[in-house]
């Protein structure tokens, strides 16, 4: 893996499977649950991928339409929805709409191990 961060954008996960390889090959990591034709989940990706660029973090995202047992096994309830997960575990949920890079940093940080 590069150390340069200059690069680095969102893995886009095909379904659970993919989903949980990132997880198992990433110790923090921030997934985006979206759905196609959701405005709000186009306009954040490019703020996502900054984010990534920004702060080194994994970002991957994942449509929960491509795979509806993600809905029930992460309690998605909405698009977007981005969520924490450090080893593995979820830390932090944020499902509020479309955020902007300073608020998705900012909730970055206050989530911090």
């Amino acid at each position: 893996m590069s150390s340069s961060t200059e690069k680095r954008k969102p893995i886009r996960a095909a379904d659970g499977a993919e989903l949980r390889e990132v997880l198992e090959a990433h110790d923090r990591v921030l997934v985006e649950f979206y759905t196609k034709g959701c405005a709000m989940c186009q306009a954040i990706e490019p703020v996502l991928g900054n984010v990534a660029r920004q702060t080194g973090i994994t970002v991957v995202m994942v449509n929960p339409g491509d795979d509806v047992e993600l809905v029930d096994e992460w309690s998605i309830r909405s698009a977007p929805t981005l969520v924490l997960v450090e080893d593995g575990e979820e830390v932090a949920r944020l499902a509020e709409g479309f955020q902007g890079g300073d608020a998705i940093e900012a909730f970055l940080d206050e989530h911090a191990n």
